[in-house]
């Protein structure tokens, strides 16, 4: 028996065991350490350096400040540059020397932290030999960039492909006429997957977690329901983590986001010569490319009618059949469903199938809103400055008194809402006044829909009788103050309305509006410099 198929029936004893001993928090704790250890062994008994040295393709690997360390190779059979000629030299040296390659990826992945694929020139055979080549960076858990990976193949590589390449460039035109309406994404192994994981500490979230670890394993229908912003996406991202497939595809689809003439096409795909606009190779659809992974339909409350039919069927029986074809295509997906919407009361009003509905709901996981689990705020609100105090190069922080406020707010947007809010505050909360700070995230908690009740509950909070008018009128005036002084300033030290907005983060239009609302001479003041 070898390594694989071993690893794969001890996962499924696993399971069984999960099943078996699902109440009893200790023994669950002691199989999640067991399988941990058991895919360490897995992959710790891999020599990656052998696989490397024997794959077709090229590969060379940089460290994080972007110098070479290592080539496989395939490298110099490929390109025709020796490991002597690179190694220990950086990416941007080498680009600039210009007389061994130009346009490699390990420079914009330098600069981007994302991955990059891109078509690269070779210059050491006196021509320039083109490459598609990928760079895809390596994080460590504190999100520092430690290696660069880069793979390619010549493009006349792609000759070997034979009687598919005509097959490959009729895709890639296909591709290219496509409407840009962004209706998926393909789960990627990048750092934002890795680290969003549920967060939170309630008996709430504990409880669905359990039943995320119960489930995730399994092939069943999950339903996730909560409110926009609240961590639906999250819980899938954790099933699809957890689940046996998570080395296969995760396609994510948002019924909501593609027009309904377009979903059918998009979900099933289409056989050539389907109807008109069609491409004349067909088209793939989602199923299709969700095939041996993971679905996750995201809005599917939004789904129409005559499509929650043909969902329904490719559920039930496993198989679809593309727009103008005949030849059903058999699957092997594991669905997941999502929505904000009361499906229960959509199925009374008519506009949701019940069948369907039962369908989906085999394990229903309900994320609550951000107001049924205060307590968790604080973790969030310290994960999100950790993250935006990086990216903007801040230093914000929270006192107790911030933090109570933050409790205390409802927060209709929830966890989006909390992100969005601790963000603003890593760019703008540049006072070293922590009381100024309080006027100031006071003030846009206050002008949100739910302002009259946040006040009362602020008041409460302090344990002060302060009338709510008093509240508003003395917040409002402080905000109001404090922003307009900090408009003066960045005015006085900007050329034109553009540059204030960009150091602003915002557009030149809304420092126009705040000029006019403030009474701001900014004009006059323009004249007297000149």
């Amino acid at each position: 028996m070898d390594k694989h198929t071993t690893h794969n029936d001890i996962m499924k004893l696993i399971v069984e065991a999960r099943e078996t001993f699902s109440d009893n928090d200790d023994v669950m704790h002691w199989l999640d350490e067991l399988v941990d250890r058991i895919n360490d062994f897995s992959v710790n008994g891999i020599d990656f350096r052998a696989v490397a040295d024997n794959l077709d393709d090229s590969l060379v690997i940089a460290d994080g400040e972007g110098r070479y360390i290592y080539t496989n190779p395939s490298y110099t059979r490929n390109t025709g540059i020796r490991p002597e000629q690179i190694l220990g030299r950086t990416a941007e040296e080498i680009e600039k020397d210009g007389t061994i390659f130009k346009r490699g990826a390990a420079i914009e992945v330098l600069r981007t932290k994302n991955k990059v694929f891109r078509i690269s020139n070779v210059y050491v055979t006196g021509n320039p030999e083109p490459g598609a080549v990928s760079g895809v960076p390596i994080f460590n858990e504190a999100g520092d960039l430690t290696h660069i990976i880069c793979a390619s193949r010549p493009l006349f590589t792609f000759n070997q492909l034979k009687d598919d390449f005509n097959n490959f460039l009729n895709y890639a035109n296909s591709i290219q006429n496509r409407p840009s309406i962004a209706p998926f994404r393909e789960h990627e192994n990048s750092l934002a997957l890795d680290s969003n994981h549920i967060m939170g500490s309630t008996p709430i979230v504990r409880d669905i977690y359990k039943i995320i670890r119960k489930a995730a394993p399994t092939d069943a229908t999950v339903l996730i329901t909560g409110e926009s912003g609240s961590g639906k996406e999250v819980i899938a991202d954790e099933i699809y983590r957890m689940s046996v497939r998570n080395h296969a595809p995760f396609i994510k689809v948002n019924c909501a986001s593609i027009p309904a003439n377009l979903l059918e096409s998009e979900l099933f795909g289409y056989e050539k010569g389907a109807f008109s606009g069609a491409s004349s190779s067909g088209k793939k659809g989602l199923f299709e490319m969700a095939n041996n992974g993971t679905l996750l339909l995201d809005e599917i409350g939004d789904m129409p009618m005559d499509l929650q039919v043909k969902l329904l069927r490719a559920i039930q029986h496993k198989e679809i059949t593309r727009i103008g074809g005949n030849k059903p295509i058999k699957l092997d997906i594991r669905f997941i469903a999502a929505t904000n919407s009361d499906l229960k009361k959509k199925v009374t009003e008519g506009v949701f199938r019940q069948d369907l509905y039962y369908r989906l709901n085999v394990v229903p996981i309900h994320m609550p809103p951000l107001r049924e689990r205060r307590s968790d705020i604080r973790e969030f609100c310290d994960f999100f400055l950790d993250i935006y105090n990086k990216k903007h190069n801040s230093s914000m922080s929270l006192t107790p008194e911030q933090y109570r406020m933050l409790e205390s707010y409802d927060w209709p947007g929830n966890i989006r809402e909390l992100e969005n809010v601790i963000e603003y505050l890593s760019i703008c909360g540049y006072s070293e006044d922590p009381e100024v700070n309080d006027y100031m995230i006071a003030g846009m908690l206050e002008a949100s829909v739910n302002a009259p009740s946040y006040a009362q509950s602020y008041a409460d909070v302090r344990k002060e009788p302060v009338k709510e008018t008093d509240i508003h009128s003395g917040i409002h005036s402080s905000v109001e103050n404090y922003e307009k002084a900090m408009i003066e300033k960045v005015l006085a030290e900007s050329r034109n309305l553009r540059e204030a907005g960009a150091k602003l983060g915002v557009n030149a239009s809304t420092v126009s509006r705040k000029i006019k609302a403030y009474g701001i001479d900014y004009h006059r003041k323009s004249i007297k410099k000149r």
